[in-house]
């Protein structure tokens, strides 16, 4: 068998068994993965891990979220699915990133068709609420992104206090972003589009939230943390961290 047609096989098989039920998740995580209305999105599923990474949050049906800056609604889909008709899903967009992202703001704005407890709200970056107390506010790839000229810039300790606000009492703030080198804090958000793992985590919990733990499925050891993440050589393949941060009860 010539490489190409071995490649062939491999993904095939790799599609497979990603499109599995995995025994130890929640049904509803299952059935929110095998959602056919997905589309393209499951093609993705292999690298992006939506599955650990949804029972990681905690999220289950009638729960309230929020998808902070969803992009082109990858997780908000299958939030949507899980949380189901009793639940409610917030696509939130700051002012500043919706102007940069229209055509994804667009996306989103369609998803209701599809998934009716989807609402989407574009608000300025500083002013951060919905309408419901939220159970769970998750944010991917994008909490690096509040300090950055284009976003006014923002400070993220802003963000943190009113994610917080906006939390029921118990409810959690996860966050996954691209790591930057330890002790770099805000200095790669721009250049790099990364940021320090221990700084988010002081950030965060200097808002008042205590740290919850962690996941590691998206942590990739061979990145050195000095590539922008849009580099062919490393993008798709960053280094993430996955923090989860609760509201005292």
């Amino acid at each position: 068998m010539n490489r190409l047609a071995s490649f062939v096989v491999l993904a095939a098989c790799g599609f497979a068994f990603a499109a599995q039920a995995d025994s130890t998740l929640p049904a509803y995580v299952n059935a929110a993965i095998a959602d056919k209305a997905r589309g393209d999105d499951a093609n993705a599923d292999a690298r992006r891990k939506p599955a650990d990474l949804m029972s990681f949050t905690g999220v289950k049906p009638g729960d309230t979220v929020v998808d902070l800056i969803p992009g082109g609604g990858y997780f908000t889909r299958i939030f949507a699915k899980i949380v189901g008709p009793a639940g409610h899903v917030y696509a939130v967009w700051p002012e500043a990133y919706a102007k940069e992202d229209a055509e994804d703001v667009a996306a989103t704005q369609k998803l209701s068709a599809t998934y009716p407890n989807i609402s989407v709200i574009i608000q300025p970056a500083d002013q951060f609420s919905v309408p419901a107390k939220a159970d769970v506010v998750w944010t991917s790839q994008n909490y690096h992104d509040y300090p950055d000229k284009f976003m006014g810039p923002t400070d993220p300790v802003i963000l943190d206090k009113e994610v917080l606000a906006a939390l029921k009492p118990g409810g959690v703030f996860v966050v996954v972003d691209h790591a930057a080198e330890a002790g770099s804090g805000l200095r790669d958000t721009e250049k790099l589009h990364r940021i320090d793992p221990a700084f988010v985590k002081t950030q965060v919990t200097a808002a008042g939230f205590s740290f919850d733990g962690e996941s590691d499925v998206l942590r990739n050891p061979a990145d050195d943390h000095t590539l922008l993440v849009f580099k062919k050589e490393i993008r798709g393949h960053t280094d993430q961290f996955a923090f989860r941060f609760r509201k005292p009860s």
